[in-house]
Order: C-alpha cells, then structure tokens, then sequence
C-alpha cells in the first residue's frame, strides 16, 4: 500500500467495494460516479503514483504548458443505513499501462483486506451487434456459482466463457487469489458506439447493483441523460444516410453564441474554451467530430449552456426551389 494516503480513518460495517476506470462506453465509469454522486459518499483515501502511468500529453492554460498530472484514484465511503453492508467506491482517472495492472489491482485489494472488505464488485462494457434503440441486458461473471445465481434469479443472465479485458477483471482475479468474492456485471452496448459513452447501459448494470445491495437510489437523471444520447446518435444517424447537399463554414453569428456562452462558464480554462471553439468550427464540416465535440463539453460540463448549438449541427439546410 506504498501508494495510498489515508486522509480520514474509519470503520465500517460489512464493507464492498466497488471499483470502477475508464473503459469503451463509459459503462463503467459513469455507474459508479453516478452511484458515488447520488449516495453522497465521502473520500477518505487516495492512490497516486507515477510508476503506473505514463503521462500522455499536458494541459495548456494562458499560454502556458502545465506540470504533467498523474491520475489518481480516489477510495470514497458510505454508511449504508439501510442495507447490511456499508460501501467503498473507488473510482481512477484511468486504467495503468498494461504491464503494471496487476501490480496496481494488487496494491487495492490489499488495501480493502485492511479494511475487512470481502466482496468486490465492478461494471464493464459488453460490445454486441445490437443496435442502440434496445434495451441492453445485463450479464454476470462471479468467482462464486452461489453469487452468481443471486443474479440469475434477479433476471441478469450469466456469461459462460470470454474474457474481461482491463481493471475490470483482472482486479476480481487477484480478489480470487486473496480469498474475495467478486462480481462483474456487463452491459450490452451496440459494436458501432464503443466510442461513445452509454448511460443506458450504466443504468442498467447499476439497477442490478442496487438492487443486490438493497441501496435507494434514484437512476432518473441517468436515464435522462441515455434518453438525450439515444437523440443524438439519431441525428448522426440521419446525417449519414441524408447528408445535405452543401456544407457551409460555421458563421460568424454562431462563433458569437459559441463565445458567449463559454465566456458564462469562469471554470473553464482559456485554452479548454478555444478548444471546444474550434471543433465546433470542425465539427460543421465534418460530422464524426461531433463525438469528440460532445466528449469535451461534457468533459467541462458545458453542454446544457450549447445544446442548442450543438443539435443545430444535425440540422440540414433547407433545400432551394429551383
């Protein structure tokens, strides 16, 4: 545990964990910050050091090139008033480079052993050629068939052969190796949106969580925001089956709007508001940006002030009678 700063020492009573990193969909990610957001979980201890990660590019802000930032990963807690066991969320900026993950999944798990932890729990995205208007389904993968079967009679269906690639497995392997109990749970997301965050299928491995933990919580916002994503991948949908005749430059009008309303966000660093300028200026010419468009604003959490903005990417221009 040579990497962990305890900030707040505390007991708890039958903890789990649940673990969670970056991954294709965000399935995973977006669950558990969710979960840790909604239950009001409190951190109380951090995971940072430089021999798991290579640093991959730096922040520019006034000009000025920023000290590289390591990611860290935070260990958050909640006293479960209703349920048996209280919780432990640990939640990384990003997953180690390959060669160090067990290393890394390893300095966790001894972590929550010292803190009589017995169960671990973590959420992984399930690529399929199902397309995104369905409902996805989850699947389970335990170290126990008597876990497992909790699930199956929960309607979550089991995965008989594969593999989980990253954190998301590997930790519930080294779990196993120290006498845990573990449980991934997958949520199908269709093959051509690997790239683009999926809350519905967060919401649906986390429903099944929830539900197996005995937590209240509310999943209306998450189901909002797959709601607003499903719209969005229409409109991209649309566009390339009916790409509009002529392209024109993003107007100067528009660039106004653009800057108005980052100018309205003071968190926002002078160098992360050029940035979402300019790919909305490519994103009018070229559609695929959009996803990387979309990801910034998020990223900021700026995309209420540009919706507007943003879906009038999608529009196509009225056709001229002849």
């Amino acid at each position: 545990m040579k990497s962990i700063t305890v900030k707040k020492r505390i007991r708890l009573k039958n903890p789990v964990l649940i673990a969670a990193w970056p991954g294709m969909g965000d399935v995973a990610l977006k669950a558990a910050t969710y979960l840790k957001d909604k239950l009001g979980a409190q951190e109380f201890a951090t995971l940072e050091s430089c021999e798991y990660f290579h640093p991959s590019g730096v922040w520019i802000d006034n000009n000025l090139i920023d000290i590289p930032q390591h990611p860290v990963g935070r260990f958050y807690f909640f006293r479960n008033p209703a349920g048996v066991s209280d919780i432990i969320i640990f939640i990384s900026d990003a997953q180690p480079f390959i060669e160090k993950g067990y290393e890394y999944a390893s300095e966790i798990v001894d972590f929550i052993v010292s803190m009589k932890v017995k169960t671990v729990y973590t959420f992984a995205a399930m690529p399929l050629p199902i397309e995104h208007t369905q409902i996805p389904e989850v699947y389970a993968v335990a170290t126990k068939k008597e876990i497992l079967d909790q699930f199956e009679k929960a309607n979550v269906k089991s995965m008989p052969s594969g593999q989980i690639s990253g954190l998301n497995g590997l930790i519930l392997g080294v779990a196993k190796e120290r006498g845990l109990d573990g449980v991934c749970l997958l949520g199908e997301i269709p093959l051509y949106t690997i790239q683009i965050e999926n809350p519905l299928a967060s919401k649906m491995v986390l429903e099944a969580l929830v539900r197996h933990l005995k937590l209240s919580v509310d999943l209306g916002e998450l189901q909002k925001h797959a709601d607003q994503i499903s719209q969005e991948i229409e409109h991209l949908i649309e566009y390339l089956k009916n790409p509009p005749e002529e392209e024109k430059p993003i107007d100067q009008k528009e660039i106004d709007i653009i800057k108005k309303g980052l100018a309205e966000s003071a968190s926002l660093p002078e160098s992360a508001a050029k940035k979402i300028e300019d790919l909305f200026k490519m994103a009018k010419k070229d559609l695929s940006r959009a996803i990387e468009l979309k990801k910034e604003l998020d990223k900021w959490n700026v995309y209420e002030q540009y919706e507007d903005s943003f879906l009038d990417l999608f529009k196509k221009p009225l056709k001229k009678n002849n």
